[in-house]
């Protein structure tokens, strides 16, 4: 009967030796304790059963634990144990940058040798190759993304599988369809999986899997996994929701309170656009608060995040970009301005808090208009059946490969979108990454449709149970936790529920109303378009290079971005699926006038109007959604500032074609030549030739609508340009 390590390797029951095992312990225990720095320090239940399986068994090993429990501490004295024995660097696959800078400066606090390969560094890639080479690197982090890159998948990999002691996937639940954060380039790892040799162990980790996503891993593992899974409730954490019935409320909740919240934290929000207003209102509130989201220079992602752990803020307001990984001990609060769309990303976030300190406190303020968020964030990221089929039509007809940019002008997708599906086809093995871009592989591809309803109906199911853990009156740790599959899941005596509102529910008044001044502040640049897209000979329209100024729109202006915490709501609910028709609200056409206010005199920023920019007409975008929105906005317009409406632009060859969220080539032929002055417009602008024109519509999105629509304006004679919008997606 074969036996290694003290494990009998095809039964898979243990059958120790009890000299082996015990100085396996004593090695790992020094580590440990090297590891943390406490001479005292013991392992916590299954830390050392997981590091016993990877080291003495070369199992393959899933470890569900909650944050703070110590999943890092398993792989880092598993890797120096490992390569004590004669074996290769530990490779981890790792999603986040800050993730990997927590996790090399955790590595050099015990000796391990660690060392990154990710997009941030890349002028330091040489010098990684070269400590490989030399076997100075005990830990080697890459990103999932690397596992797709060409050179690296043919110059790097194939030494890193011949020379690995340990592959380690953290966040595992990205493998996964139905964790929270899937992502497609983490299923590259089953082939990573399936090229390595079998004594090589693997170790998946993550806090964040129920029932569904843990059998999703197990199976992506391969035979025989180990599974260690313990408890997810945080004693630590004080659990809370307060319902306010507005953004203002919620705001001035925020300007009231923040300082009394213990030590520093995180206060997150759905949207950059939220996530930036609300940093805005409550630095000029004097509280020392910092952005962080995906429009965030990496960075100043970075300092922020050292000025948190060194608490010299008080709070970073950040969007789901600051999240896994992510490492303060004594991180006090976390408060949610919004619901995430499920219990699984919640304790995600919220885990974050208390992970080394006795009591954290964590509340929720959900808003009305979170399922609207959740609905766009879901309907994003599912793959279309037609667009897939039209990736893999043009890649067929190419016969060679063809570059995202490439793609973008052939297929009608934008950027995020199509790199989105084309990892999904990659994974699938419809697609191939090359040198010069994306090749067809010619193997047949059909769409799951199964699969992805399945997948829509998972993601309802999780909003829903968010609302019932806003609405529940029983313990929301126990409801947390046993959604998440947690068998041990108990009241936790702490929450709002269990032991009584443990959080004021006033709002100062002062506070109320500077929410409000933010809330109704108005206005965004609209910047214009400077250079037509490439590839439009393609779709026959005759432009390519920088448009010509002559014909280019000036800056705008939008009321609001429906993303925005003020007006954002009004305008969401104007444009919802089904909203009928209206005349302008009489309270969002003074607002509009306020834009033209600021717009005018400058206190907008740069786009202030000189003498020559103020417009001497108006004229609207026939709008085939809100034509009567639309035509009462530029009349009530130009009635308060005097000024003649001209009536709307024509649209010719049955108008634009298309919808929201193609790309910009797309986006343009499907207006091009469809928009145009038409002989009655002409005749009014005659009279006006060089002077400048508003032109009003009812929603931006791509810009080029107004494009050619100013181009149009403007070969008739007109002036400047100026476009005023109610309403900015995204």
């Amino acid at each position: 009967m074969a036996v290694r390590g003290g494990w009998n390797t095809e039964t898979m029951s243990q059958e120790p030796y009890t000299a082996e095992i015990t100085r396996t312990r004593q090695e790992a225990l020094q580590v440990l304790r090297e590891l943390v720095g406490n001479p005292a320090a013991d392992f916590h239940d299954g830390q050392y059963e997981a590091i016993e399986a990877l080291v003495d068994a070369g199992r393959r090993a899933l470890v569900v634990q909650r944050t703070g429990w110590g999943k890092s501490a398993v792989y880092f004295v598993s890797s120096l144990l490992l390569r004590r024995r004669g074996a290769g660097p530990t490779l981890i696959v790792s999603p986040l940058l800050a993730l990997m800078r927590d996790q090399v400066a955790a590595a050099a606090r015990a000796g391990v040798r660690a060392v990154a390969i990710n997009s941030a560094n890349q002028m330091e890639w040489d010098s990684v190759q070269a400590q490989l080479a030399a076997d100075e690197v005990d830990v080697l982090l890459v990103s999932p993304e690397r596992l797709t890159n060409p050179s690296f998948r043919e110059n790097q990999l194939p030494e890193l599988i011949r020379r690995t002691g340990l592959l380690v996937i953290d966040e595992a639940h990205c493998i996964s369809d139905w964790g929270h954060d899937f992502r497609p380039d983490y299923r590259r790892i089953a082939d990573l999986i399936g090229r390595l040799p079998g004594t090589v162990p693997v170790l998946a980790t993550t806090a964040t899997a129920n029932s569904r996503v843990v059998h999703d891993i197990e199976e992506q593992l391969g035979a025989g996994v180990l599974t260690i899974r313990g408890p997810l409730g945080r004693e630590s954490l004080r659990l809370g929701v307060l319902n306010l019935e507005n953004s203002r409320d919620r705001l001035g909740w925020l300007l009231t309170h923040l300082s009394d919240m213990p030590g520093s934290g995180i206060i997150y929000a759905l949207t950059v656009s939220a996530a930036e207003d609300t940093a805005r209102l409550l630095a000029d509130a004097g509280h020392n608060v910092l952005a962080y989201t995906g429009r965030t220079d990496p960075a100043d992602r970075e300092r922020a995040e050292q000025q948190l752990k060194d608490n010299q803020v008080k709070a970073l307001v950040a969007t789901s970009a600051l999240g896994m990984g992510f490492d303060k001990p004594d991180l006090g609060f976390v408060i949610h301005l919004g619901a995430p769309s499920s219990p699984v990303a919640y304790y995600q976030q919220v885990g974050r808090a208390g992970r080394g300190a006795a009591n954290a406190d964590v509340l929720l303020l959900p808003g009305r208009e979170d399922r609207d968020i959740w609905q766009y964030f879901a309907t994003a990221s599912m793959p279309s059946e037609e667009k897939a089929n039209a990736v893999l039509q043009t890649l067929g007809e190419a016969g060679t490969a063809l570059s995202t940019v490439a793609l973008e002008a052939r297929v009608d997708l934008r950027r995020t979108p199509l790199e989105l599906l084309m990892k999904v086809l990659a994974v699938d093995g419809a697609v191939d990454r090359v040198g010069g871009g994306w090749r067809a592989t010619g193997q047949p591809w059909i769409y799951d449709a199964e699969r992805y309803a399945r997948i829509a109906e998972a993601r309802v199911d999780e909003q829903d149970s968010m609302i019932i853990y806003q609405d529940t009156a029983g313990c929301r740790m126990e409801y947390i936790t046993a959604v998440l599959d947690d068998d041990s899941a108990r009241p936790c005596g702490r929450c709002d529920n269990c032991a009584g509102r443990w959080f004021p529910s006033d709002i100062a008044a002062e506070a109320s109303d500077a929410a409000g001044r933010t809330l109704n502040r108005v206005g965004v640049a609209v910047e214009p378009r400077l250079r037509w897209p490439s590839g439009m000979d393609r779709l026959g329209v005759p432009v390519k290079g920088r448009i010509k100024a002559e014909e280019a729109m000036a800056e705008g202006r939008a009321l609001a971005r429906l993303s925005d915490l003020g007006w954002g709501g009004p305008l969401r609910e104007l444009f919802a699926a089904g909203a009928p028709d209206r005349e302008v609200d009489p309270a969002m056409l003074q607002a509009c006038v306020q834009v033209l206010k600021d717009w005018a005199g400058g206190s907008a920023g740069p786009g202030a109007w000189s003498g020559q920019l103020r417009p001497a007409a108006v004229v609207s975008l026939p709008s085939r959604g809100k034509p009567l929105l639309v035509d009462s906005l530029a009349r009530g317009i130009a009635g308060i500032g005097r000024m003649p409406y001209l009536g709307p632009l024509q649209l010719q060859h049955g108008g634009p074609t298309g919808g929201r969220g193609g790309n910009s080539a797309y986006r343009l032929a499907g207006v091009w030549e469809r928009i145009v002055t038409g002989p009655q417009l002409e005749e009014a602008l005659a009279p006006l030739a060089g002077q400048s024109i508003l032109l009003v519509d009812d929603l931006l999105d791509s810009r080029w609508s107004l494009t050619v629509a100013a181009r149009a304006l403007r070969q008739a004679g007109a002036g400047a340009v100026l476009p005023l919008v109610l309403a900015q997606a995204g």
